[in-house]
This record gives C-alpha cells, structure tokens and sequence, in this order.
C-alpha cells in the first residue's frame, strides 16, 4: 500500500501542486492539506481520491507556488498600516520605556495589524484544472503501486518456493521415522523384567503402536500446506479479475491464507520427534513470517 504521486499544472500565475502519499494501514486514513483558495474542495478532494486507492494512511497535498522568485505583491500577507500606527502610538504612550524596535515587534504580534484577505475561491474553469492535476497524481500513485506489487509477486513466488522445498526435505525423514519409533518403544519394552514382558498382549502392543504412530502422522499437514501455497499462488496470481481483486481485498484474503498456512507449519512441528525435522520446520516459519510482513502491503 505504499505510494507516492505527484502533479504538477500551471494555474494563472502559478504552479499548482498536488502530491500524494501512502503508508500501510488497515483501514482508509486520508489527511488532506489544501491552500486556503482550495479549503472549500476538501469533500470533493476526499471522494475523488478515496473511490480510486481503497486504502492505506494517505497524505494529500495541494497547494501552490509562484512560477518566477520574484513573487507579485498579492503573494504577501499585508500590514494594516492604520492598526499598526494606532496601536505604536498607544504603546509609546503606555510604555514610554520600550525602544522603537521593541514596540514595533509587540506591534507586529497584535492579530488586527498582519491579517491575510479573505482567499477568493476557485472558479469552476479553475477546479477542471484541479481536477486534472488530481487525477494524473493518481495515475501516477497507482504506477508507483504496481511497480511496488511486481516486486512483492517476485518476493512472494520466492518465499513460497523455498517453503515447497523445504516441505519436500522432510519426506526422507518421514520414511524411517515409523520404523524408528517402533524400534524405539520396543527396546523400551525389552528393557522391563522378563516376567512383565510375559504379560503384554502382543497384539494389543501392535493396536497401541498404530495409534501412536497415527497422532503422530504428518500426511494430513503436508497435504493441507500444500493447498494452501497453492491457493496463495492463485489469489495472488489473479484468478479473478482485477476489479473483483479489489473488491475481495486480495491483501486480507493473502494475510487468512499466510496464517492457515502458520497453522499447518506449527502442528507439523509439534509432531516432529527429530532435531532435522524440526530445523526444516523453524525454515520454513522464517520464511512465512517474512511473507507475513510484506503481505501488510498488499491491498
């Protein structure tokens, strides 16, 4: 969801600037900063923009500058010359102490002695020119986005191929892993007295092993990880389409898919019984967190 933006047009004697900036956040947070002439537009400004980036913490800037540095008079905010005289005659009279530069400094602080005109507002042959300026910082907000989007697919793609892989490292492990634990629990066994040995019903030794061995299968975690990267690749590959993208809110359906996947890599390490197991399993966590982090950027 990050972004930046900018436009630039030429309006009257002026450059009109319009900027837009974004950062990650769950909801649609816009601030909006115009120039006084623009204040009037702010609504208008707000449904512009919040129809077409969906959302994100968005900085909105539109304000002008003068095109030569030597900026017209109407540029400046002007001192109210009979308030200013006015009010240094009654300090001179109150406050006989103070020296010239001194009074004319409280002077200068009195709100009715430097106050701005009241800023005319936009005429509608003004605001198409707005508009246009707006339109072509979005233009330019959704290029730096998809830019962005193309090396978070890239990213993406990479993370999840390792998890593949890693995933496919554990069935070397897996296929001695009965036979071991067998083992394992029938020298247990031998190690108790002969005549409790004598006792234990074989085939109801055999019914306990198949049991243990089941909660310790992983095939179902496997299978259902697998589904899962599968369904990560195709929502973020664009089943649908790019408008119906955009109204699921592809970034939050990715952020479900990411924490199924946390489950099925935490049960896998659960039922791990071997110190290489467990390495692949801390792996791939590494890598899933780092999908997590970045899938915060997605819309």
């Amino acid at each position: 969801m990050t972004g930046y933006g900018k436009a630039e047009k030429k309006l009257d004697n002026k450059r009109l600037v319009v900027e837009i900036k974004s950062l990650n956040s769950k909801q649609m947070d816009m601030s909006v900063r115009l120039s006084p002439q623009f204040r009037g537009q702010e609504l208008t400004v707000r449904s512009l923009l919040g129809k077409q980036l969906e959302r994100g913490k968005i900085d909105v800037a539109i304000y002008t500058e003068e095109l030569t540095e030597q900026a017209s008079s109407s540029a400046f905010t002007p001192v109210n010359r009979a308030a200013y005289l006015f009010h240094s005659a009654e300090l001179r009279e109150l406050c006989p102490e103070l020296s010239d530069a001194e009074r004319a400094m409280i002077v200068l602080r009195m709100p009715d002695v430097v106050k701005a005109d009241e800023p005319q507002p936009v005429s509608d042959e003004e605001w198409q020119v707005v508009e246009q300026a707006i339109q072509e910082a979005v233009e330019h907000f959704v290029a730096f986005r998809t830019q962005e989007g193309a090396a978070l697919e890239a990213m993406f793609t990479e993370k999840l191929d390792a998890i593949s892989a890693l995933l496919a490292e554990v069935e070397p492990y897996e296929q001695g892993r009965v036979a071991k634990i067998r083992q394992h629990l029938l020298q247990n066994l031998d190690k108790l007295a002969e005549d409790t040995r004598k006792q234990v019903d074989s085939n109801r030794l055999e019914q306990e092993l198949i049991y243990y061995l089941e909660k310790l299968d992983i095939t179902e975690e496997k299978v259902r990880l697998t589904n899962h990267i599968k369904y990560f690749r195709e929502t973020m590959n664009g089943v649908e389409s790019q408008k119906s993208k955009v109204e699921s809110g592809i970034g939050k359906k990715l952020g479900f898919i990411a924490q199924e996947m946390g489950r099925e890599i935490n049960t896998l390490g659960s039922k791990s019984n071997q110190s290489e197991m467990q390495i692949i399993v801390v792996k791939m966590k590494d890598l899933l967190e780092q999908i997590k982090e970045q899938v915060l950027n997605v819309l």
